[in-house]
C-alpha cells in the first residue's frame, strides 16, 4: 500500500483561496501574521514600522493569489514577500538616515511577548542580565550582512525547511547552510563576552 505523500496544508489553503474562498485567506493570516511580524520586526528593528509592513505582506499576498504556483513551499514564497518589503524599506532608511534602524523591538507588545521568557519571578540583576543580553543578540543580528541575517532568522523557525530558506534567499542549499553556519559564528564570536561559558546554545540540526 503506497503511502500518500506529504501535503502542505498551507498549500492547499492558498489554492482554495485562489478559488475564491476568502476563509482560507483569512486561516492564512492566522496561522502566519505572528511569524511574518516576528520576523520583519528583528530584520528591520522598528516595532511601529513592522506592523505596518507585516500587514502589508498580507495586501500583496491577497493582490497576487493567482500568481502562486503550488510547489508545497508556502512558506518559502511568503517569506521572499516578506523579505523583499524588508528590503524595500532598508533601502529607503538608508537614503534617509534620519529615520534610525536602531529602534528597539518593543517587548511590551502583546504580540511578541511570548518570544521573550517571563521574568515575574526573577530577581531584578537577573532581569538586568536578560535585558542587556537580549540587547546583545539583536545588536549582533543587525550587525550580520543582511542574507546571514535572513538566513539565520528563518533557521530559528522550526519548521522552517532549508531548501524553503535557499528558496527566500534565492541561493543554493550548499550556500544557505553556509551563511547560516556563518551567521551563527559571528554571533557567537559576539555573545561570548555576555554568557559564561562561551558556547552558543542556538538550536542544532
Amino acid at each position: 500500500m503506497q503511502t500518500a505523500p506529504n501535503v502542505d496544508p498551507n498549500d492547499a489553503l492558498m489554492l482554495r483561496f485562489q478559488r475564491g474562498d476568502v476563509g482560507a485567506f483569512e486561516a492564512l493570516v492566522d496561522a502566519w501574521k505572528q511569524p511574518v511580524l516576528n520576523f520583519v520586526a528583528r530584520t528591520i528593528r522598528d516595532q511601529d514600522e513592522a506592523e505596518d509592513i507585516a500587514q502589508n505582506v498580507f495586501v500583496q499576498v491577497y493582490r497576487v493569489r493567482d500568481r502562486y504556483e503550488s510547489t508545497g513551499r508556502f512558506a518559502a514564497w511568503l517569506f521572499t514577500i516578506a523579505r523583499n518589503f524588508c528590503l524595500n524599506e532598508l533601502r529607503r532608511r538608508a537614503r534617509h538616515p534620519a529615520d534610525p534602524l536602531d529602534a528597539p523591538v518593543s517587548e511590551s507588545d502583546p504580540q511578541l511577548a511570548h518570544e521573550f521568557p517571563d521574568r515575574s519571578m526573577r530577581p531584578p540583576d537577573a532581569v538586568a542580565l536578560v535585558d542587556e543580553l537580549e540587547l546583545k543578540v539583536e545588536e549582533a543580528l543587525a550587525a550580520l550582512p543582511e542574507a546571514q541575517r535572513t538566513a539565520l532568522l528563518l533557521f530559528q523557525r522550526d519548521d522552517m525547511a532549508y531548501e524553503d530558506i535557499a528558496g527566500v534567499l534565492g541561493v543554493s542549499l550548499s550556500a544557505t547552510k553556509s551563511l547560516i553556519h556563518r551567521a551563527r559564528e559571528t554571533v557567537k564570536q559576539r555573545l561570548k563576552p555576555y554568557l559564561q561559558t562561551g558556547e552558543w546554545h542556538a538550536a542544532e540540526r
